[in-house]
């Protein structure tokens, strides 16, 4: 089949955009298909933190590469992405927390992340708001905090000086074989490789895949310059954000450029629709409150839901569908798209140019997943996994 462009991405996310700012600066013919506005749902929906993790080799090197890869950027951001080197102190209650703040900075160190283990003392200079007698907490001086629907705007903006065409408000139905979409009105438009950037969608598009939403919630305060200065998170979130099953809240506070305060996090799967739920809404703010009590005292000006695209194993999928060579994706990032989507979008450009990625890509592959065709279905992303 001849491709009308060399390139689809559907979904205009920060994953998406991303994906279609490469593909574009690449010299690739590419169009972005977003059904609603560009950097809207989950990205709208999300803390924005550029963040490196080490629940596994794999999100470290993805993480750091992607940091780094913000860091790069970072002269070229407008003021409106807000973007800004807070750091994230992991913040410990105990003793117990403070080995597992320990074991994190060896981790760090030995991958060539700054890091300072701050003591109990010490953080209560750093963050005089968190409640008396903390352990102590990780200091990752160099994470950044950004306001993601500008920075996804601005990328979509990016693809377009490179030669990106974007439609906005366009819906694809399907995607189908051999690399083409159906739009919502029938019309069908062809590609040699089709990026399935759909978030937590994806699986309407791609059929079988192994990704489920996982619903988060978040509350803004109003303007109170000063009552946090670093992300703060408290060790326990790594334990809820990747537990496998149930509903889960954690202490995770974002101080913004603007002087608010953004305050999560919950997580949960099975809870379909985007209505605020006053019970986990309710769990959530009273475990921020729990670590910083002067929140009680702020005034909330907005909340809100997001669902996050999560796979088995915590780590997204970048890349073609097992048999399917024009079908590719780049999805399943969950709580790390923001941070990811620059990492994200420089693998899969690799790859489909041919060239020979930074980090490993084999962790993110799709085949890492047995891909099982349904009986007597055809169609790009029918089946299993």
């Amino acid at each position: 089949m001849s491709g009308t462009y060399d390139v689809i991405v559907v979904g205009g996310g920060i994953v998406g955009s991303a994906c279609a700012w490469e593909c574009a600066r690449r010299g690739l013919k590419v169009l972005m298909v977003e059904a609603g506005i560009v950097g809207g749902g989950a990205t709208a929906a999300g803390m924005g933190h550029l963040v490196v993790m080490d629940d596994s080799e794999a999100q470290f090197a993805l993480t750091a590469y992607s940091c780094q890869l913000w860091r790069e950027l970072a002269a070229e951001l407008p003021g409106s992405v807000e973007h800004e080197v807070c750091g994230t102190l992991w913040v410990a209650a105990d003793e117990w927390e403070m080995g597992e703040v320990e074991r994190k900075a060896r981790y760090y160190e030995e991958r060539g992340v700054a890091v300072e283990v701050i003591g109990g003392k010490r953080l209560e200079q750093l963050e005089p708001n968190l409640r008396a007698g903390m352990a102590g907490a990780l200091r990752v001086p160099g994470d950044a905090v950004i306001y993601p629907p500008a920075a996804t705007h601005w990328m979509s903006e990016r693809a377009g000086e490179a030669g990106a065409t974007v439609w906005r408000g366009v819906e694809v139905r399907q995607i189908l074989e051999e690399g083409a979409v159906e739009l919502a009105g029938g019309a069908v438009v062809e590609a040699f490789v089709v990026v399935n950037a759909a978030g937590a969608t994806a699986g309407r598009l791609t059929p079988g895949l192994p990704v489920r939403g996982r619903k988060g919630h978040l509350a803004i305060t109003d303007r109170y310059p000063g009552f946090a200065r670093h992300q703060l998170i408290e060790l326990g979130y790594l334990k809820s954000a990747h537990g496998e099953e149930g509903d889960s809240v954690a202490f995770n506070i974002q101080p913004r450029k603007t002087g608010q305060m953004l305050v999560g996090s919950s997580r949960q799967y099975g809870a379909e629709g985007g209505e605020v739920e006053p019970g986990i809404l309710g769990r959530m703010l009273r475990r921020a409150v729990a670590y910083m009590p002067g929140l009680r005292l702020l005034n909330v000006v907005r909340v809100w839901t997001g669902e996050r695209a999560a796979t088995p194993d915590k780590l997204p999928l970048i890349g073609p569908v097992p048999g399917r060579s024009s079908i590719w994706l780049a999805t399943g990032h969950e709580g790390l798209g923001i941070t990811t989507s620059l990492g994200t979008a420089r693998l899969l450009g690799e790859r489909l140019v041919g060239g020979d990625p930074e980090i490993p890509y084999k962790p993110y592959d799709p085949g890492r997943f047995a891909w099982v065709p349904v009986a007597g279905q055809t169609g790009a992303g029918v089946g299993a996994w």
